[in-house]
């Protein structure tokens, strides 16, 4: 769906997941190129449930018979009975439960969705379980899949706003204990892919964004309820949560030995100021700002 596609507005979450779940062309060729089941590893996250619909709708399009499973542990019973109504059949379990993972079914096309970001500082030993741990556990289970592994941006330095971002050859030099964690899922993931030679795809993503939750979310709660938006932080790159799901269903027909690190963004660098100024304009509200870029 092109941009110019897009509706005036949303009426209801349905409309809203359809939207956000709806292949592209390109997905679905992907979808038809692979074959066999998908898995996706902590599909109940904020991007799961939209890109595991999005499975299902390109492995359709492309008139492919394939399971699309998701694993979560699922706190929220109704989102599993919401996915089982889409068509994904569904796993519910702790991932970090080792014997749980060995009993999942095989399937060779892995999504490892599972990662610990909010919260980190509150529980750094589950951070690094989650983010270290467990990856090297999926690498082992599934050594002879296709995998996409979830990363994220953080795993850059701060870089000049002039330079237009990190690049995937970059050193990565993060700061902070999440950002030290996600490093070490990489190299544990390279390592054990080296092991094997399994294809895999390490998805450095940042930051998906929808209309419940995200940055432009964030900045707009804090304009609707007149709170002061910070701008020490003055720059920020987003992508927009289909385009995100399109292109990490994509991934599966690119992953390869060694593995592949993409950087998954908006190419544009945007003003947390200006777009601010912009959502306040759209809201009929003030803005207010502290600190300087």
């Amino acid at each position: 769906m092109a941009s110019t596609d897009l509706p005036d507005a949303i009426r209801d979450e349905r409309e809203h997941e359809d939207l956000l779940s709806e292949p592209t062309p390109a997905a679905v060729r992907s979808l038809e190129q692979i074959e066999g089941d998908v898995i996706l590893l902590g599909v109940a996250g904020k991007m799961g449930p939209s890109l595991a619909r999005m499975a299902k709708r390109a492995s359709e399009a492309a008139g492919v018979q394939r399971r699309i499973i998701g694993v979560s542990r699922f706190s929220t019973p109704a989102l599993e009975t919401q996915l089982q109504h889409d068509g994904i059949e569904t796993f519910r379990g702790d991932l970090l439960d080792e014997s749980f993972l060995a009993s999942l079914p095989d399937a060779p096309n892995v999504m490892h969705l599972a990662v610990q970001k909010f919260g980190s500082q509150a529980n750094p030993s589950m951070t690094w379980a989650t983010n270290v741990l467990l990856p090297a556990w999926v690498c082992r289970r599934y050594s002879a899949s296709r995998i996409v592994s979830f990363s994220t941006g953080n795993v850059y330095p701060l870089v000049p706003v002039s330079s237009g971002g990190a690049r995937e050859d970059h050193p990565l030099t993060p700061l902070g204990e999440y950002a030290n964690a996600t490093v070490a899922r990489e190299r544990i993931c390279e390592w054990q892919a080296e092991k094997t030679r399994s294809p895999l795809v390490l998805v450095r993503l940042y930051y998906a964004v929808e209309l419940r939750y995200g940055v432009l979310h964030d900045l707009a709660q804090h304009i609707r309820h007149d709170r002061p938006i910070d701008v020490s932080h003055g720059y920020f790159k987003c992508i927009w949560q289909r385009d995100a799901n399109d292109m990490i269903l994509r991934c599966l027909a690119l992953t390869q030995s060694p593995p592949l690190p993409l950087n998954l963004a908006s190419p544009d660098i945007l003003s947390v100021r200006q777009t601010a100024e912009q959502l306040a304009n759209f809201m009929n509200k003030t803005v207010q700002f502290i600190g300087q870029e």
